[in-house]
């Protein structure tokens, strides 16, 4: 077994300030030829939306952007995560603001990763952080330039994201937190691009839960070739698990969803075993909905042909502070059909299938609320609440897009996301809502369509439907690479009736 590592799991904190944006308005037809070269065209008629909606780009030469919120007077945030993975060039975390008078500015901040969800409340802008052994919920006042901590404890340090933060119509604040794994122990992969800084990072359960005592062997990367090494889940790599091992369950865990106050007080365990909640939604009934990505087909523990998905959180509707037991929605062994990971549908083409980790695990609380293609990486989402853009009551939902061959050696997984579609939740279904003439980024199909749709987000009268893209990721079968200055915000808008 590999030595411990010796590291401070503890975060350091984070300087936060504003700093002044140069930004140059353009005409559309400027956005055609940008001296970008990753992203060299962005152009409006490469986009399709449904007959009676137009879009228009209303903002280019963004940074890894991860969110979109407005003012209730109608000033723009756009949150940029930075470099905290494999990028060109090397970018800091940012959220840049667009006044409705035109001024801009960036609230500027040093933190090792970044904001991965903003939302505007009563005059201050709440921030879902990563970065370090801990993600944080933050808050900043614009006015005052006082940022507060309001939470500071859950694990992280790996693979996925930060979820929210969201506040729903009973003034709660929801927020999530992804898995330190991505497949449900540390693996080599993980080492790309967090467990390298955060090697004793690990997944921590919601519920007490007995283990199998099932490990995974892999090579590890902090040792010349070949050496080998075993890690079981809920451990820091290079770390066994045993059979019949008890692993405490933790109000501060990750794969979960919370509610607290605004204040960050009174936190509430709502659900865990999701393995990467990003994408949050609130609907005017106060029903909380989660997007969350499939398990991949790579690695040591690979997984085949599992769905994305968007649970329901019917804890959300309980009375605030009433919630005991959270529900579980399977992760480390169940996939978004509700089949274990080692059911035959799910084994890989390569490698051999997955063993379970959990022994008599909690109830299964799904069945999911939609299923979407495998790989389709569904982020960011917000409900139509306007007669006036129409849809009201549906569920749009950004969709980032593959990330295969390097996921998935499966070629019909190539085409899957890079797009919004419009969710009924109540019936489980969905159609395509913007996309490109064809469907893939516009990188690989040509043309200045969408790239990597990350976040939605209706605007405050909720007239019109802010999408933001993330810009031009490669991906082959050994790495992906992300280009900075080639994210995109755009604007989807119902068309005005005309009567002769």
């Amino acid at each position: 077994m590999a030595d411990k590592p010796n590291a401070s799991s503890s975060n350091r904190g984070f300087k936060i300030g504003k700093a002044p944006v140069r930004i140059q308005k353009a005409p559309p037809e400027e956005f055609l030829s940008l001296d970008v070269p990753a992203r060299p065209k962005v152009d409006a008629s490469d986009v399709v939306v449904p007959d009676g909606y137009k879009v228009e780009a209303v903002m280019t030469g963004l940074s890894f952007p991860t969110d979109v919120t407005f003012a209730d007077d109608g000033t723009i945030f756009v949150s940029e995560g930075g470099s905290s993975w494999p990028t060109r060039p090397y970018m800091p975390a940012r959220v840049v603001i667009i006044k409705p008078n035109g001024k801009t500015e960036a609230i500027t901040m040093n933190v090792q990763a970044g904001p991965r969800g903003i939302a505007w409340r009563e005059g201050e802008l709440y921030m879902a952080i990563k970065g370090g052994y801990h993600m944080q919920v933050a808050k900043y006042n614009l006015e005052t330039g006082k940022l507060t901590v309001l939470i500071d404890k859950l694990p992280s340090g790996g693979w996925h994201e930060p979820g929210g933060p969201v506040f729903g119509p009973d003034g709660l604040m929801y927020f999530g937190n992804g898995s330190v794994s991505q497949q449900g122990v540390c693996l080599p992969m993980g080492f790309t691009v967090d467990l390298a800084k955060h090697p004793l990072a690990h997944d921590v359960p919601g519920q007490d839960v007995t283990l199998t005592g099932n490990n995974v062997w892999s090579r590890d990367p902090r040792r010349p070739y070949p050496y080998l090494t075993q890690t079981g889940p809920f451990k820091p790599f290079g770390t066994t698990a045993e059979k019949g091992e008890v692993i405490k369950g933790a109000l501060f865990c990750n794969s979960a969803v919370w509610r607290s106050k605004p204040d960050g007080s009174d936190v509430e365990l709502l659900a865990w075993g999701i393995r990467n909640p990003f994408g949050m939604a609130i609907n005017e009934e106060g029903e909380l909905y989660v997007s969350d990505n499939d398990f991949e087909e790579k690695g040591e523990r690979a997984i085949a042909k599992d769905p994305d998905r968007i649970w329901h959180i019917k804890n959300a509707k309980q009375p605030f502070g009433s919630v005991k037991t959270p529900d579980w929605y399977g992760f480390p062994d169940i996939c978004g059909d509700g089949l274990p990971v080692n059911h035959e549908k799910h084994h890989p083409e390569k490698g051999k299938p997955a063993d379970l980790f959990l022994q008599d695990p909690p109830p299964w609380a799904g069945p999911a609320a939609f299923l979407e293609q495998p790989h389709s990486c569904m982020c960011k989402m917000d409900f139509s609440s306007s007669d006036s853009f129409g849809h009201k009551g549906e569920l749009f939902v950004a969709e980032w897009g593959t990330l295969a061959p390097l996921n998935s050696p499966r070629r019909e997984d190539l085409d899957h996301g890079f797009r919004v579609i419009r969710v009924d939740v109540k019936k489980g279904t969905a159609e395509p809502f913007m996309h490109n003439k064809e469907f893939g980024p516009a990188s690989r199909i040509g043309g200045g369509g969408i790239e990597r749709p990350v976040s939605c987000k209706f605007s405050p009268n909720g007239k019109d439907l802010y999408v933001l893209d993330f810009g031009h990721a490669r991906i082959d079968k050994g790495a992906m690479f992300a280009f900075a200055h080639t994210g995109v915000l755009w604007k989807i808008t119902k068309e005005e009736e005309t009567h002769e």
